[in-house]
This record gives structure tokens, C-alpha cells and sequence, in this order.
């Protein structure tokens, strides 16, 4: 660095402000308030720190700059940090992909009866309370009975995921015991979830029995010994073997464990309380299915088809249930009172008949092509003229998705959205960065917005975000 570009260097140090100036910034007083005046100081810190750092550097952008633009930046990286932050944070989006049960974005969205008694259920409640005696009630009850109702289970129970369900079941029934399952159903599920771990963690030993496409019932007839604690069925959810295949229906296997004295146990999977088949649904087993055909126990998802919140439900043989509820693990995987709360209305629906109105998951998987191409259209015709962009309606589909039928596709009318100035890249995440996010999806270069998977009230801020395309993209 020679002696006038040290110069100038040493003048533009002189020049930082301090870390109250940055702190008394008029721009910075509302992150004050929303961070914490601790957290900011030290942001503030950090940023003059790192413009020091740079303003030292032997080529630097910032050499030269004046007080008050050396107090903008400051201020200008802190806000940036902020932003970054908020977008981190747990956040209400709007899922314009046309993948209903999205397991990046939360998956099942709830009713809005389940949001209201969330709500209710925030403060003080009757979760372990009854009301008309006046005493200690039962955990969970409430929800419990709604399940026997439209399961004709004898029992039910609720833990905090499906994955525990499983877990919970295995080591209740089956721990220093033989489990006979289907080769062809030793899957794996979400995040490494392998049913083959489940089991060797629960302190079960797996029997594989059959081929990977081909099962029958004289492999388990001939795997049953002393030692076999139970029968699983595992339904393959994402997973599908076609062509050569065959397996061994849960009636058939109902009355093979009957026979020999151990558990049939069915791990259904999504959740499904009503039969789907019309709507492409049809290798989706229907919980009350599962019970009648004989299985001892079922466990399914909450927060898949079912629709509700994230939760692991078990239904079955009462003393079965009994027995997982006196185990200690029970005590470490149940659910909280919103979780209930939630569970509970979302069940209500069902007993009312209404589930397929009052529950977005089941709402967005019956709508028609034809009502979509109305909202479609509708929705260009309240678009205002936006400068170099093109809206249009394109034929397409939607998928169930969420592991429960990825293969499954809705045909569905899409937005594509283009621009003449703009990549589809730039366009989908210009609407990322929208207030709230919007999450589309990118086919042949065009911007797609499936509105299957978008509310009616959330079409606004659709419309909203595509109006306001000349906003700031934070770096």
C-alpha cells in the first residue's frame, strides 16, 4: 500500500461511527425491539469489526467513503443479518407447488376448527381435568373415544409420531421376541426411518420371510415357532414393486396369528379414515379396514391423510392398548394438550360427515379439474397488467405426496408464470422472498402455480407478490 492509499485508509477509519451511532440509527431502533438491544450491540460490533477489516485491505471499495455512508452500510448489514435471520425462523408460507402433503413445509395444513382449539387449548385447559366431577380426568379421552368410534376399534392411544408408534408397539410385544415380516416390505420411510432398524432397536429379531415381490401365506406358516411374538405388516407407502408380485392380505394373516396365539400388528402408514378411491387413492388401506379384517393392532400418521397434526395413533384389541399405555416409554412419547386439542377436532369432522369440506388436505385432493380451471381463470382476470410478465393456464397435474402416494397425480389447470426480463429462477425466488413466502416449482423454464394447494383467502397475496416484482431481493 503506498503512503496516499495508506492515508486514505487511516482517514476512512477515522471516519467508522461508533457503536452507539449505529445503535441510535433510526433504522435500527425497530430491530432493537424486535432482537433485543444485546443482540443487536454485538451485531453491531461485529459489522463496524468486519468494516475495519476491509477498509485495511490493500484494495478496498470502502476507502474513501464519508461518515454517513460508512454509517449506512453499517446499519444497512445489520438489517440484512436480521432479515436473514427472520426468514430462518418457523414461518407461515404459501405451498404453490400442487404437492398436498409437503414434508418440507409441515406437511397436513390444519382445519381451521383445529387452528381455534389450538387457541383455546394455548392457555389453561381440561387435558387432564374433568369439568363434571371436578377431579383428575383422563389424558387424551376425548380423542381416544373419537378413534374407537370411527376405527370400531376397541382401544386407541396417541404418541408424538408414527415413527414412535411403531417403535412403542415393537417393544411393548415383540422385544426378545421373533418378528415375522415380508422381505418386500423392509422399507424405509422418511429420514432413516428402516423398519429393519426399528425392529433390532426395539430389541426384536427380525424373520425375513418371502422374496422382495413375492410373498405367500405358507412363508409365514412356515417361519412360526416358540419364539415368534407377532406378524407385522408394513404398507409400503412411497414404495412400489410392480409387475411379478403377490402378498398376503391382512384377513389372511389376521387369522393365521389368531391360530397360533401372537399379535398380527398393521402399520398403515397415512392415516387414511375414509376410503380415497376416487380420488386415485385406491392401495391406501382404510384404518376401520384394517380392525375389521382382524389386525390386534394398527398404528397410522396423523398429519398425513388423516389431516390433522403431527401424531402416531395406535388402535386395537383393549388390553393391548392398556398395555403399551402402562409401559415407561408411553410416558416419554405421548403428545402435548395442543397436539390433542388439534387431533380432537380434526376427528370431529369426521364424526360430523363434513371431513372433506372442513379439512384442507382432504379439500385439496376431491377438488375437480374443473373447479381449478375456474380459480385459474378467475385469478388472470384479477392479475393487473405487470410489465414484461405473462400469465397463462397450462394443463397439469398435482401430486399427493408426503410418502403417503407420491406416484398418485391430480390432474390440475397451472399458472405459468414467465418474464421477459427475469429467468424462472429469478422469478421463483423473487416470490420465495415475498411476505409470506410463496413456494412454486420450475418446469421447462416456466414458473409454475398450481392453486390446488393455495387457498382461496391466500390467492391475494399471490396476486400481491406479482404486482410488487420491482421489491429489493436481499443478498
Amino acid at each position: 500500500m503506498n503512503s496516499i492509499d495508506e492515508s486514505e485508509s487511516l482517514a476512512t477509519l477515522r471516519r467508522l461511527p461508533s457503536i452507539d451511532a449505529v445503535l441510535r440509527h433510526e433504522s435500527v431502533q425497530p430491530l432493537i425491539l424486535l432482537e433485543g438491544h444485546s443482540y443487536v450491540a454485538t451485531l453491531a460490533q461485529e459489522v463496524v469489526s468486519e468494516l475495519r477489516s476491509e477498509i485495511q485491505e490493500t484494495v478496498s471499495p470502502l476507502a474513501g467513503m464519508a461518515a454517513n455512508e460508512l454509517l449506512a452500510e453499517a446499519t444497512s448489514r445489520i438489517s440484512r443479518v436480521c432479515e436473514s435471520h427472520a426468514r430462518v425462523r418457523t414461518q407461515r408460507v404459501i405451498n404453490a407447488t400442487g404437492v398436498v402433503i409437503h414434508t418440507n413445509l409441515g406437511r397436513a395444513p390444519l382445519s381451521e376448527n383445529a387452528k381455534g382449539a389450538i387457541a383455546d387449548a394455548a392457555g389453561y385447559c381440561s387435558v387432564e381435568y374433568d369439568v363434571d366431577g371436578g377431579s383428575r380426568g383422563l389424558r387424551g379421552k376425548y380423542a381416544e373415544d373419537l378413534l374407537l368410534e370411527l376405527t370400531s376399534a376397541e382401544g386407541a392411544i396417541v404418541v408424538n409420531n408414527c415413527a414412535a408408534a411403531t417403535f412403542l408397539a415393537l417393544t411393548v410385544f415383540a422385544a426378545g421376541k421373533e418378528v415375522i415380516i415380508s422381505r418386500g416390505e423392509l422399507v424405509e420411510i422418511g429420514g432413516d426411518f428402516r423398519i429393519p432398524d426399528v425392529l433390532t432397536r426395539s430389541g426384536a429379531k427380525l424373520v425375513e420371510v418371502g422374496t422382495t415381490n413375492r410373498t405367500k401365506l405358507t412363508d409365514y406358516e412356515n417361519a412360526i415357532n416358540e419364539n415368534t411374538g407377532m406378524i407385522l405388516s408394513v404398507h409400503p407407502s412411497n414404495y412400489r414393486i410392480v409387475g411379478f408380485t403377490s402378498s398376503v392380505g391382512g384377513e389372511a394373516l389376521a387369522n393365521l396369528a389368531r391360530s397360533r396365539g401372537i399379535i398380527f400388528y398393521e402399520d398403515a402408514g397415512s392415516g387414511a379414515l375414509i376410503d380415497l378411491k376416487e380420488y386415485g387413492l385406491d392401495r391406501e388401506p382404510v384404518v376401520r379396514h384394517s380392525i375389521e379384517s382382524g389386525a390386534d393392532i394398527v398404528s397410522f400418521s396423523g398429519d398425513k391423510l388423516l389431516g390433522g397434526p403431527q401424531c402416531g395413533i395406535i388402535v386395537g384389541r383393549s388390553e393391548l392398548i392398556e398395555e403399551i399405555r402402562k409401559h415407561p416409554l408411553y410416558r416419554a412419547l405421548r403428545v402435548d394438550k395442543l397436539t390433542y386439542a388439534a387431533l380432537e377436532a380434526t376427528l370431529d369432522s369426521y364424526r360430523r360427515g363434513t371431513a372433506v369440506q372442513d379439512i384442507p388436505v382432504l379439500k385439496m385432493i376431491s377438488a375437480t379439474e374443473a373447479e381449478l380451471e375456474l380459480r385459474c381463470r378467475a385469478f388472470l382476470n384479477k392479475c393487473p397488467e405487470i410489465p414484461g410478465m405473462r400469465l397463462e393456464v397450462l394443463a397439469g397435474a398435482s401430486v399427493i405426496g408426503g410418502g403417503a402416494a407420491p406416484d398418485v397425480r391430480r390432474s390440475s389447470p397451472l399458472i405459468a408464470v414467465s418474464h421477459s426480463d427475469m429467468s424462472a429462477d429469478e422469478i421463483e425466488t423473487r416470490l420465495r422472498y415475498s411476505d409470506p413466502p410463496i413456494i412454486a416449482r420450475i418446469e421447462k423454464d416456466l414458473v409454475l402455480i398450481d392453486l390446488r394447494t393455495v387457498s382461496e383467502t391466500e390467492e391475494g397475496e399471490v396476486l400481491q407478490a406479482l404486482s410488487r416484482f420491482d421489491v429489493r431481493i436481499p443478498s
